[in-house]
């Protein structure tokens, strides 16, 4: 299985493998070409991460029209797809947009993979080149600390985008890093430190892209969202506590003694 990974992806590791070596070349440790590579490489794919938020962000857009059409034509389901068709047509919005790039990112992270764990064998100073605890890059972390600070990093970048999702997405969101992390605890250090690496480029992309460019909320749509907190809140039962709390109840308590001193 591995060999046959290996050959469908042997151009795109051997590009990834001579950049590693060129990196060491220059007198940087391993642990450190790795994060540099990772750098190198997702400062490429960044163009791709801005069409993938701009995509993101007009299919938030389009939620409430799409909504609408799908609670008219929820009876007819075919009907609803060629009008939720139509409606992308019309405003130039691809649905899958915001998936492309995730594609483009698993091919780079299975070749990173497959040259980790090459270069354990072919590299001698491959198996030292770590740093602390993980010293050798091509075994796992025998304190399991790399997949932690994984989790933790993959969070971090997460919640900016979280910001701007559904409840429920959200918590998928936070949910993922945890998955995720279980999946990969047992690869070799090296491999997390692309991870890490690439978890935190993503933190600063993100804080950037969400804050100053095209993941920025418009001004209306930062008001569509205050209203929509108003009206989730002016919905709460009227006997609810606020923020009073106890306040409220002996409010209520105090005007209960009055009526009855006045019936009496």
């Amino acid at each position: 299985m591995i060999e046959f990974i290996e050959r469908i992806f042997s151009p795109l590791t051997n590009i990834l493998g001579s950049g590693l070596e060129l990196l060491h070349a220059q007198g940087l440790p391993w642990w450190l070409s790795i994060a540099i590579l990772t750098i190198i490489v997702r400062s490429i794919l960044f163009p791709l991460t801005v069409r993938q938020v701009k995509s993101m962000r007009a299919m938030q857009d389009l939620k409430p029209d799409m909504d609408r059409l799908r609670a008219k034509y929820k009876d007819n389901k075919q009907k609803q797809q060629e009008e939720l068709m139509k409606l992308y047509q019309e405003r130039k919005v691809n649905p899958f947009g915001s998936c492309f790039p995730l594609l483009i990112q698993m091919p780079i992270f299975i070749a990173i993979y497959v040259v980790v764990s090459n270069f354990g064998e072919t590299h001698e100073s491959f198996t030292s080149g770590g740093i602390l605890w993980f010293q050798d890059l091509s075994v796992q972390d025998p304190l399991y600390i790399l997949p932690v600070i994984s989790a933790v990093t993959m969070l971090a970048a997460s919640e900016i985008t979280a910001k701007s999702l559904d409840p429920q997405q959200r918590w998928l969101m936070r949910l993922l890093p945890v998955v995720f992390t279980v999946f990969l605890i047992s690869f070799p250090a090296g491999l997390f430190m692309y991870w890490i690496t690439s978890n935190l480029v993503t933190l600063v992309q993100n804080f950037l892209i969400y804050n100053y460019g095209p993941g920025k909320k418009s001004p209306d749509t930062a008001e569509k969202d205050r209203s929509t907190d108003k009206a989730e809140s002016a919905s709460q039962p009227a006997d609810a506590p606020q923020n009073g709390g106890a306040g409220d109840v002996q409010k209520a308590k105090s005007t209960k003694r009055k009526r009855r001193k006045k019936k009496k």
